[in-house]
């Protein structure tokens, strides 16, 4: 069996309504987190670095890295007929800008509150799990005890602000 690494960054920005995470549309159905393969002799946060940079276009000046920050997710797929155990390392960051410059491999982005996020991430429960880790992280101490679920009913967004599919970003959109 083939095994391959990569790492990535989970991106956020503080918004009035909670943490947005920046979530990458790679095109049929599949949204993910920044992230790609580690080259030879590459440190994974070295990697985690450049492929988020080539996949958003933000750099390191563009991110506050989240100390003490590290998820995993770890699940077996198949290419060309062979199996394939792949582990992804990710860190995580603050930034504070709005527009994101897309790499070729991405059709749009979205930046998403929690629960819209999770329910994006649909069938990835690895990714689910990370976006929770990266979620409970941001969250303060003390409410660190209660579940995470942080939608309350908003009636100035459609359906109270319910997690509902949303067509990916255009390129320089919000």
């Amino acid at each position: 069996m083939d095994q391959e690494i990569s790492a990535g960054i989970v991106v956020y920005r503080r918004t009035q309504e909670g943490p947005k995470f920046l979530v990458l549309y790679h095109g049929h159905n599949y949204w993910n987190f920044a992230k790609g393969k580690i080259e030879s002799e590459e440190k994974s946060f070295a990697a985690a670095l450049r492929e988020t940079r080539e996949e958003t276009g933000l750099g390191e000046k563009d991110l506050r890295i989240t100390r003490n920050f590290k998820a995993y997710e770890r699940f077996h797929f198949r290419r060309s007929g062979k199996q394939v155990f792949k582990i992804v390392i990710f860190y995580m960051a603050e930034t504070t800008k709005h527009e994101i410059k897309i790499s070729h491999e991405h059709q749009g982005y979205a930046w998403f509150l929690y629960n819209e996020a999770k329910g994006i991430l649909g069938k990835y429960k690895d990714s689910q799990k990370v976006l929770r880790k990266a979620y409970e992280h941001l969250r303060p101490k003390s409410d660190r005890s209660r579940p995470a679920n942080p939608q309350r009913p908003n009636p100035n967004l459609p359906g109270g602000g319910a997690p509902r599919r949303i067509p990916p970003s255009v390129p320089g959109s919000r």
